[in-house]
């Protein structure tokens, strides 16, 4: 009843232990591949697939480092050499680097495919015109509008408080000035999401302010004939007792 029991029982730790030691050489050696395919394709992560007699073989790497290399021969089982889950089981890895060294000629006939592809393409490039002249036109005149809106800002300032908006139509589009104190925040034309003249971040485009600084006339006259009527209407207010 007890026969067998007594009999020794082999070891795997030998054959284990060079399966990893093969399988740490591999994710070296196939590191250097997914490195210089980074590189040359210019991203942090990707994959590329080779083919070979034996079967196919893809690479995928992620911050210049190999994830997975995984070998799919023509008949039977995938093989994931390089893996970041448990290595692969001894001899579906012995099988697969049987083939390995038609991979690697692969990867080598797929780089030297490339060489010579950037032999004609131009050094050189044409002059690039300066938009200086432009850009100081554009300041300028941005800074024409700045003045009008604080102006506007000290006078709405003076009768309406120490802050708050000024908003009208002018040829079609709203007109809307922020004020805080004598100074002008912000005009904006076309609504939320309009185009800001006057702003305390950036500029707007030099094509927006041609499009819109001949309107400013109409949006000042249009402020103007809102004074007119408040002094109009402040004109009839009388404080005497004789009424």
């Amino acid at each position: 009843m007890t026969e067998g029991l007594e009999t020794d029982v082999e070891g795997m730790e030998d054959v284990a232990q060079r399966r990893d030691e093969l399988a740490a050489r591999v994710r070296t050696h196939a590191g250097e591949i997914a490195r210089e395919l980074a590189v040359f394709q210019g991203g942090d992560y990707g994959q590329q697939t080779f083919q070979t007699d034996a079967g196919t073989w893809t690479i995928k790497y992620e911050a210049g480092d190999v994830q997975y290399l995984r070998f799919e021969p023509k008949s039977g089982e995938e093989t994931y050499v390089v893996s970041s889950k448990q290595p692969p089981e001894p001899e579906a890895l012995e099988t697969a680097m049987g083939d390995y060294g038609a991979f690697v000629a692969a990867y080598n006939e797929y780089v030297r495919s490339f060489e010579g592809l950037l032999a004609d393409v131009p050094e050189e490039f044409p002059e690039i015109e300066s938009t200086a002249e432009l850009v100081a036109e554009r300041d300028r005149i941005l800074e024409r509008i700045r003045d009008v809106g604080n102006a506007m800002a000290s006078e709405l300032h003076r009768y309406e408080g120490e802050y708050g908006t000024y908003a009208t139509t002018a040829n079609g589009s709203r007109w809307e000035l922020k004020f805080d104190g004598d100074t002008a925040s912000y005009l904006r034309v076309g609504g939320s999401d309009g185009v800001y003249l006057i702003s305390q971040y950036g500029p707007p485009s030099a094509t927006e302010v041609r499009r819109l600084a001949d309107d400013v006339a109409a949006f000042v006259e249009s402020f103007n004939e809102h004074v007119e009527d408040l002094e109009a209407d402040l004109s009839t207010v009388s404080l005497s007792e004789d009424r």
